[in-house]
C-alpha cells in the first residue's frame, strides 16, 4: 500500500488492528498505537546521513559482540498494540528471541535521531523516552542535530537514569557497549 493509499483510509483511525498496520507495505516511516497509525515524514539528507553513521559503526560493533544491528524501517514492537520504527536499534545477541522477522519484540538499544518539526521532538525527547524505557530497552541514544549534542540514557529499573550529555568536543561512551567511542562531531557530520 502506498502512501496515497493510506491516506484514504486514515478515516479509521483508532480501529486498525496490528495485523492491517504490519500488512502495510510503504516506503514511509509509518508508527502504530492502540489502532492508530502515525504517518512520518521522510527524513532529511543530514538525518540519512547520520543513520548511514551508525549503521556503518555499529554493524562493525555488532559483529565484534555477536549482535546485530537494523536502520529504520525495522518494526519495534514494544507491547501488544505499540509499534515504533527507531532510526537504529541493535541487539547484544543476534540469537535474541527478540528478533522476528516482520518486527523484533525489543532491543538493547534504540537510537532516534531528533527530527525538525515542534511535534517530532516532544516524541523523539519525551514521548518515546517513557515508552522505551517501559519496553525495557536498556539504552535510548537521542542525537540532536540542532543542538549539536547526544545523550545516553541507561535504564535503571523502569526509568531512563537523567544520562551522559555529550556536546559536539565529546566523545560518547555507553555504558551497554564499554568498548564503543564515537565522536560526536563525526555523528553530526555524516555524510
Amino acid at each position: 500500500m502506498n502512501s496515497s493509499e493510506i491516506a484514504t483510509i486514515f478515516s479509521n483511525q483508532g480501529a486498525w488492528s496490528e495485523q492491517e498496520y504490519l500488512a502495510l507495505d510503504t516506503n514511509r516511516r509509518v508508527e502504530f498505537d492502540s489502532g492508530f497509525v502515525e504517518l512520518h515524514d521522510p527524513p532529511t539528507d543530514q538525518h540519512q546521513g547520520i543513520i548511514v553513521y551508525f549503521i556503518v559503526t555499529l554493524s562493525v560493533h555488532a559483529r565484534q559482540i555477536g549482535g546485530v544491528v537494523r536502520p529504520s524501517g525495522m518494526r519495534l514492537r514494544l507491547w501488544e498494540q505499540k509499534y515504533r520504527e527507531p532510526d537504529i536499534v541493535l541487539l547484544c545477541d543476534r540469537d535474541s528471541s527478540l528478533r522476528q522477522e516482520n518486527f523484533w519484540d525489543g532491543a538493547d538499544l534504540a537510537v532516534e535521531i531528533v527530527s525538525q518539526g515542534r511535534e517530532d521532538r516532544e516524541r523523539d525527547l519525551v514521548t518515546k523516552r517513557t515508552e522505551y524505557a517501559r519496553a525495557g530497552i536498556q539504552e535510548y541514544w537521542i542525537v540532536d542535530p540542532e543542538q549539536e549534542t547526544v545523550t545516553v540514557l541507561s535504564l535503571t529499573g523502569d526509568v531512563y537514569s537523567k544520562g551522559n550529555l555529550f556536546g559536539r568536543g565529546d566523545v560518547v561512551t555507553s555504558p551497554l557497549l564499554p568498548e564503543l567511542t564515537l565522536p560526536v562531531a563525526e555523528i553530526l557530520d555524516a555524510n
